[in-house]
C-alpha cells in the first residue's frame, strides 16, 4: 500500500486508535491558571451537554493563554428525561476537567425533565455576571434546541437594559454558517483537551463517537474557513485544525459584527475583546 490509500488508511486507523483511547475519567486534570474574581468573563449557552466541548475552542485559549473565567450554562440537559441526571454529572465531570464554573443544579428527578431556561432567568444571569464573551448557537444550526436557543439568547439580550453590552460569539455544528467572521486556530494540545472533554459525555459517544471526528471537522473548517472569511480564491491559513465563529458585539441594543479576522494559536486571543 504507498500513495493515497495508504494516506486515507492512516485516516481509518487514527479513528481506530482514538476509540481504544479508553475513558478520562480518573485521570488528573490539566493544570489550569487561577482566575481571581476579577478576571474576565465568558459564558457559553450551550443547547445541550457536549456542546460546550465542541464548540469551545475559543473560550479555552481565553482562559489558557488570558487567564479568563469561564462558566458553562446548560439551557438543556437533552430530551430524554432518564438521561438527564447522568447527562447532568457528565457535563459536571467534564467541566471539571476543562476547569470551567458550572452554573446549573442537578435535574430534581431523574424521572422528570429539567425546565430550560426562560428569557427572564437568562437576564439575571447577564445582570448577575456581567460578562464580557457570550456564546451561542447561531440561527440555522439545524438542530431544533439549538434554534430554540438562539431565539432564546436574542430575546434576552433584546430586553436589556441599553447600557448593557457583550460581545457575542454565534456558534456552529449542526449547520454551517454562510457568514462566518473569525476562525480560530487550534494548536494540537488545545484540540486533545477538547476531545477528552468530550469524552466525558460517555452516554452520548456510545451511540455517536463525535469526539473522535472534531479534529476532522476542524480540518474542515479551515478549508471552508479560507475562502468564507477571507473571499473565494484566497489562500488556506498555515494551519490543521481550527473553529469558525461569527463575531458581533451587542451595544445600544443590537448586534454590531465585526470585521473578518484569523487568530493563530501563536496569538494572544483577548486582542479581539478590547
Amino acid at each position: 500500500m504507498s500513495g493515497y490509500q495508504e494516506f486515507v488508511q492512516k485516516f481509518a486507523d487514527a479513528l481506530s486508535l482514538g476509540a481504544n483511547v479508553g475513558p478520562v475519567h480518573g485521570y488528573p486534570p490539566p493544570v489550569i491558571p487561577q482566575s481571581d474574581t476579577a478576571a474576565r468573563r465568558v459564558l457559553i449557552f450551550a443547547p445541550h451537554p457536549d456542546d460546550e466541548c465542541i464548540i469551545g475552542l475559543l473560550p479555552l485559549r481565553l482562559q489558557l493563554q488570558c487567564g479568563w473565567r469561564v462558566a458553562n450554562v446548560p439551557v438543556t440537559h437533552g430530551s430524554n428525561p432518564q438521561r438527564q441526571l447522568q447527562r447532568h454529572h457528565e457535563l459536571s465531570s467534564a467541566c471539571q476537567f476543562l476547569g470551567w464554573d458550572l452554573l446549573s443544579s442537578p435535574p430534581a428527578q431523574p424521572d422528570l425533565p429539567k425546565p430550560d431556561h426562560t428569557v427572564e432567568s437568562i437576564c439575571d444571569i447577564f445582570k448577575h455576571y456581567q460578562p464580557d464573551l457570550i456564546l451561542f448557537p447561531h440561527a440555522k444550526d439545524w438542530n431544533s434546541t439549538h434554534l430554540t436557543t438562539h431565539r432564546l439568547l436574542m430575546d434576552a439580550l433584546s430586553l436589556m437594559p441599553n447600557d448593557f453590552s457583550c460581545h457575542v460569539l454565534e456558534t456552529e455544528f449542526w449547520g454551517a454558517m454562510d457568514d462566518p467572521n473569525l476562525m480560530v486556530e487550534a494548536s494540537t494540545e488545545h484540540l486533545s483537551r477538547l476531545v477528552a472533554a468530550t469524552a466525558h459525555h460517555q452516554g452520548e459517544i456510545i451511540r455517536n463517537p463525535y469526539h473522535l471526528t472534531l479534529p476532522a471537522w476542524m480540518i474542515d473548517n479551515v478549508r471552508r474557513g479560507a475562502e468564507r472569511i477571507l473571499g473565494q480564491g484566497s489562500n488556506t491559513p498555515p494551519f490543521t485544525f481550527a473553529t469558525l465563529y461569527r463575531h458581533s458585539q451587542w451595544k445600544n441594543g443590537t448586534l454590531h459584527p465585526h470585521s473578518p479576522a484569523i487568530l493563530p494559536a501563536s496569538s494572544l486571543p483577548d486582542t479581539l475583546f478590547p
